[in-house]
């Protein structure tokens, strides 16, 4: 998790100092301190416009990008308030298959829906309430109930603020939210059943994939 916050954060910056002279500092709260389109493009930035001139590891690349600070750090809290919970919960090699795999399905969503450009970590957040809420209604009781109800609750919130606010990637939090859900009743979690070896090679095959696409953002970069 801590290696999550931390490629995004210096991706962030990085996509600032590429392009100081056009960094945003004015309009919706959502761009303040918002990177040029151009550098976040460079660096790997989602949607129909990369597909179709072959960026096809932008869909992975484009979750670790931010638009602006408020979004980065709306993001990264999150992920900081629920990451944790969904790790032990499920352990570390399934937390990072929800995240990525979710980013991945949100993604793919926006790209279906028709965005021409899209960057965030939110697909993959909205993966991991998507994890807990399945988690709280499967395992039941006190404890799960209680995490039913308050995941639930940050969930609706964040649909809401999304249909609300301009420029909100709805289509991806939709997308990453039903991949959560998939996914933790697929993977299962720690009181149903241990991680298994297979899940571990997968988590390593996940990370192995992500570092490909990083690779081929950065050959194109250069």
């Amino acid at each position: 998790m801590n290696g999550i916050t931390l490629a995004c954060f210096s991706l962030y910056v990085l996509a600032l100092m590429l392009d100081i002279t056009n960094i945003r500092i004015t309009g919706s709260p959502l761009s303040i301190l918002s990177p040029s389109s151009e550098a976040l493009y460079r660096l790997g930035m989602g949607g129909l416009i990369p597909w179709q001139e072959g960026r096809w590891w932008s869909f992975i690349t484009a979750t670790y990008l931010h638009g602006g600070i408020l979004h980065i750090a709306f993001n990264m809290l999150w992920l900081r308030r629920i990451g944790p919970l969904v790790e032990e919960l499920f352990g570390a090699s399934r937390f990072w298959i929800i995240y990525t795999l979710s980013g991945l399905f949100g993604a793919l969503a926006s790209f279906w829906s028709g965005t021409f450009l899209f960057v965030g970590a939110s697909g993959s957040i909205f993966g991991l309430l998507g994890a807990l809420i399945y988690y709280g209604r499967s395992r039941g009781g006190v404890f799960g109930s209680s995490i039913f109800r308050q995941m639930g609750l940050w969930a609706a919130i964040g649909f809401l603020f999304g249909l609300t606010m301009p420029g909100v990637d709805n289509w991806s939090h939709l997308g990453g939210f039903v991949a959560g859900l998939l996914l933790a009743w697929i993977l299962a979690y720690n009181e149903k059943a241990r991680q298994s070896f297979s899940q571990h090679v997968l988590a390593s095959v996940v990370l192995v994939g992500v570092l490909i696409c990083f690779g081929f953002m950065f050959v194109h970069f250069f």
